[in-house]
């Protein structure tokens, strides 16, 4: 993180392959679909929610039920309520002290850096900017020469959003875009992914300086919620301009404390503004994050 220099992605241009997945996805109508699947996985019939759920679960062995506050995958009245279901009490204990950053999620992390010129690493020779990420200049100006985690939370991840530390919530933007996926295969291929997507923008003053957690949709992730202003996206009418919410301003957050959660999975790209930051000892791309893990600490 800050001090260090940004850290490439495994050897690897995108293959064919690859711009072939962008261009299909370029062609698909994403909000659509999208939409879909937030009817599909709130449904509450028996039949079409167990259906679901067993599929996810043959398709993703390294679901950890164990972990659940409630273990039984079909004792939830939807397939969304199990895919955010809460993890019981001690599960992720919060490491380190208050100076501390932690995980925000379980995840990997794919990119982390220092904003340098204003620019964040996506992938091998691929940048954006925390401008357009932030979709404020000014807001962005406060990460220049901070530090920056790029994490991606695949579907057999635990999809509630955390505090990395203690913060009052400054603001929250909802930023209107597309909805590719956010797999490493896109990640390579389309230019400004994170930039781009439909996002939610959470930003907290914090006794380390200015905190900003990116919740980055994706394809089939057309709904991100709060826990104070409840679901954020899909709006009643998508597209049109930024939109400033003021639901939850000023409130205070303890580190660990839940944010929000992803209503199917997608990415957080988190930055703080103090050049002090040092990324953990032993993290780097494609490095397994747990929520609570130490990330990053001053000095």
């Amino acid at each position: 993180m800050g001090g260090r220099p940004a850290m490439s992605v495994p050897p690897g241009e995108a293959g064919a392959s690859d711009r072939a997945f962008a261009l299909v996805q370029e062609l698909l109508p994403q909000h659509l679909l999208s939409r879909g699947m937030h009817r599909l996985a709130r449904s509450t019939q028996p039949t079409v929610r167990n259906a679901i759920i067993r599929a996810v679960l043959r398709a993703y062995p390294a679901i950890d039920l164990s972990e659940a506050e409630q273990p039984d995958p079909f004792a939830y009245p939807s397939f969304n309520a199990f895919f955010t279901r809460a993890l019981r009490t001690g599960a992720r204990p919060i490491a380190g002290s208050e100076q501390d950053l932690v995980s925000p999620v379980d995840g990997k992390l794919s990119q982390s850096g220092t904003v340098r010129d204003g620019l964040l690493l996506q992938a091998k020779g691929m940048y954006y900017t925390a401008g357009a990420l932030l979709a404020d200049q000014a807001a962005a100006a406060r990460y220049e020469g901070g530090c920056y985690a790029c994490i991606y939370l695949a579907p057999y991840d635990y999809h509630r959003i955390h505090m990395p530390l203690a913060g009052r919530l400054a603001g929250t933007r909802y930023v209107p875009g597309q909805l590719f996926s956010v797999s490493a295969a896109t990640t390579r291929t389309v230019s400004g992914l994170f930039a781009r997507n439909e996002r939610v923008i959470c930003e907290f003053e914090t006794e380390l300086g200015p905190l900003a957690m990116v919740l980055v949709g994706a394809l089939f992730v057309g709904s991100i919620e709060t826990v104070y202003a409840g679901e954020v996206n899909p709006p009643p009418v998508r597209g049109g301009a930024v939109r400033t919410i003021e639901a939850g301003a000023g409130r205070m957050f303890a580190r660990g404390e839940e944010l929000a959660r992803f209503n199917m999975g997608s990415t957080v790209v988190l930055m703080l503004g103090n050049t002090a930051a040092r990324l953990a000892r032993g993290l780097g791309p494609d490095s397994t994050l747990r929520l609570g893990q130490l990330l990053a600490s001053l000095g």
